[in-house]
């Protein structure tokens, strides 16, 4: 497939000035940047986004791991000394060019270094600025560490995935990270918008906490509507705590097989040469109040053959099944190549496979070769073309706003 020029993507022209550090907000600004915005990353002189040097696996590209290559490809990198009144300076006028603003330290640290969104919008009334905390700008978790793994302890993830007999089990990846960032890109989107047609700007938030709840609207809505029962997981092949059999995973001869929807129990029975099964099969209630019974009837039929020979006889028949694939078995699949979904990303001695933005646009995709920035490279550059170091009455007008804030 074909990448969408940069000038042809909906954001292009559209300047983003991005204060975040590690997943959650760098994420954000990852998208606005595939989709075509301008992202210029503010960082600490000398240390830089501290995701830099986040240890997360032996890849390490040049002074920063691979993470950090994924997350702040093609984006710009400005450092700044938020105690030095020149600096300050600098950023009040390209915050004053800005249409968009992103930070996620924990509550009260924005605002303590004069960047807070009262500020920053009296200086750029249509600026669009977005927040990400933990959990929440004030109650009694607000102070506390917004880390992905310890929202996912926090929101009942944790809690809900695996079996019965499973300890707390976590997701394998920065879930809470990744759909905050998501959402809020998903409210800048939308306030661009608004802003299109009315011409305000606005703050728009969210946290680690809420996203996590919101991912679990499903589940969540049935426990709010059916008398606060707790879910009960699944002692076998738990998948969904709501759901009855067969749903889950199973250990098949050579691998695990995915068991979804069925047109009825009986028509599985049939297939799966289970005669077991048919006392469950004409009562939906008693399927359900047994479904762990049932589930262990189907895991000991499953053992006995491949996962090929399953898919087989299942697929055929329209029940919904899948293997369960791991990385490499999944990017040896051809609709695994037929969508492209990988890409290069390289420059200054750097070469990196890594993910594209998941959508297209008129066909083309949004990938970008452009690596993640070197600390610092492109702060003469951004100086030089939005005039950060003017002379005169505006200079000592935003410093002065800067301290007072």
């Amino acid at each position: 497939m074909t990448p969408l020029p940069q000038e042809h993507r909906p954001l292009h022209g559209l300047v983003v000035v991005d204060f975040s550090q590690f997943l959650s907000g760098p994420y954000c600004a990852l998208k606005l940047a595939d989709l075509g915005a301008r992202v210029i990353k503010v960082e600490r002189p000398g240390v830089g986004d501290l995701c830099r040097t986040l240890y997360l696996s032996d890849t390490d590209i040049g002074d920063a791991n691979s993470l950090f290559h994924a997350i702040n490809r093609n984006k710009e990198s400005f450092t700044a000394d938020l105690r030095d009144e020149d600096d300050r300076a600098r950023l009040w006028r390209l915050l004053a060019r800005a249409d968009v603003m992103i930070q996620n330290f924990r509550p009260g640290v924005i605002e303590r270094q004069g960047f807070g969104h009262d500020a920053v919008r009296a200086l750029n009334p249509g600026i669009v600025y977005g927040s990400i905390s933990g959990y929440g700008e004030d109650g009694p978790w607000a102070g506390l560490p917004g880390q992905d793994l310890l929202a996912q302890a926090r929101s009942g993830l944790l809690w809900l995935t695996g079996s019965r007999d499973d300890p707390p089990m976590p997701m394998g990846l920065a879930v809470a990270d990744m759909l905050a960032g998501a959402a809020l890109a998903q409210g800048i989107l939308a306030a661009l918008v608004g802003r299109g047609r009315h011409g305000r700007g606005a703050h728009v938030q969210t946290s680690l906490l809420e996203a996590l709840i919101d991912f679990q609207f499903e589940v969540l809505t049935t426990h709010l509507n059916d008398g606060h029962r707790p879910p009960l997981r699944a002692a076998v092949g738990g998948a969904h705590a709501y759901l009855g059999a067969p749903y889950g995973v199973y250990r098949t001869a050579d691998g695990w097989l995915a068991l979804a929807m069925t047109p009825s129990l009986a028509r599985l029975a049939e297939l799966m040469e289970l005669p077991a099964l048919r006392p469950y099969c004409d009562d939906p209630a008693l399927a359900m109040t047994r479904r762990d019974e049932i589930k262990g009837l189907i895991a000991v039929a499953v053992a006995t053959r491949r996962t090929s020979d399953w898919l087989a006889v299942l697929q055929p028949a329209d029940i919904w099944c899948a293997e369960v694939l791991d990385w490499p078995a999944l990017m040896e699949a051809e609709a695994f190549r037929r969508l492209e979904p990988l890409q290069r990303i390289w420059g200054a001695g750097l070469d990196l496979g890594t993910t594209r933005a998941p959508i297209r646009i008129d066909g083309a995709t949004l990938a970008s070769p452009r690596p993640a920035p070197g600390l610092g490279a492109d702060r003469d550059a951004i100086i030089a073309e939005f005039g950060l170091d003017a002379d005169g009455a505006p200079a000592t007008e935003l410093r002065a706003r800067g301290s007072a804030s």
